[in-house]
């Protein structure tokens, strides 16, 4: 019994942990490439999360079910996320580029609360229930009390999506082009690279990334507010910064151990220390390695 309960936790962390992931990774490619921390990040998971939800309440209305309705939310949510991660690039943080960095971390605030604030008079400041569109697989039935089918999809496609991002980073000449930005933004425009396409093109992907977390988590827990790309956002950036901001594989395992550290703290202590232990964690592994676990430290030019 104990052993089938540590179990029960460890993929419920891990789910948590993935869905971290997902959004840690918007957050650790713009920062990787422009040095920016885009603080809207956690308010496109969340503007996913609606657009899914009134997708998801139209096909409804027209007789279609459960895995149909999952698949065209998930696509119509992302096309929203990615135009919102154009827009903000180019709007918010494009005009800002060669100013001092604390102008662009202003606005990216500034455009964080815009965010909350628009979804809050479009829509509602009360949670909406968001409809179970994973389906229920019968060959999980066995294992059902340790790990679900809703965890089963979320961890697959967090795998799925972290393989490709890996294979467009490392093997595209889009993934060439915005590693060399990464490396050194003034000599990637020299040698012809349209830097300012692979930051847009960032933005997007990360938003992309976000809107996938959104409509997963929204169809596991069952509801949605206006409030939750906050909460989402906070620990997501604190695991991109546990696992070493800028690094992709950082990311990924900072996400994974706030996941489970929040589990854990639940399950054997209670819900009230998930989010102290998490946040100590991180102090500890900062003082250990200031630059994230896996994170390099970068000399700063002058």
């Amino acid at each position: 019994m104990d052993m089938e309960y540590f179990l029960e936790l460890f993929f419920s962390g891990l789910t948590r942990g993935s869905i971290y992931a997902l959004i840690a990774l918007g957050y650790t490619m713009v920062y990787g490439i422009i040095q920016l921390i885009n603080f809207a990040h956690g308010e496109i998971y969340m503007i996913g999360a609606f657009v899914a939800l009134i997708v998801a309440g139209v096909c409804t209305i027209y007789g279609l079910s459960g895995f149909a309705i999952l698949i065209l939310a998930a696509a119509i949510a992302i096309l929203y996320a990615a135009a919102y991660g154009y827009t903000l690039e180019k709007i918010a943080y494009r005009p800002l580029r060669g100013s001092p960095r604390l102008s662009p971390l202003i606005s990216a605030i500034g455009m964080s609360i815009f965010l909350q604030n628009y979804v809050l008079l479009a829509q509602t400041p009360d949670y909406l229930p968001f409809p179970r569109l994973i389906p229920s697989f019968a060959f999980m039935d066995p294992v059902a009390h340790i790990i679900g089918s809703a965890e089963l999809v979320i961890l697959v496609t967090t795998l799925v999506t972290m393989v490709l991002l890996t294979l467009l980073i490392k093997k595209t000449r889009v993934g060439k082009a915005m590693r060399a930005t990464q490396q050194d933004l003034s000599m990637a425009r020299l040698v012809g690279i349209n830097v300012d396409r692979v930051i847009s093109l960032t933005f997007v992907i990360g938003s992309v990334l976000a809107a996938i977390g959104g409509v997963l988590v929204a169809s596991y827990i069952g509801q949605v507010n206006f409030y939750i790309g906050f909460l989402a956002g906070v620990k997501a950036f604190t695991a991109a910064v546990l696992g070493g901001i800028g690094s992709i594989p950082g990311a990924v395992l900072g996400g994974l151990i706030i996941g489970w550290s929040e589990s854990f703290a639940a399950g054997y202590f209670s819900s009230d220390y998930e989010d102290i232990l998490t946040f100590v964690l991180l102090v500890v592994i900062l003082i250990v390695r200031p630059a994230g676990i896996l994170g390099k430290v970068r000399k700063q030019k002058v």
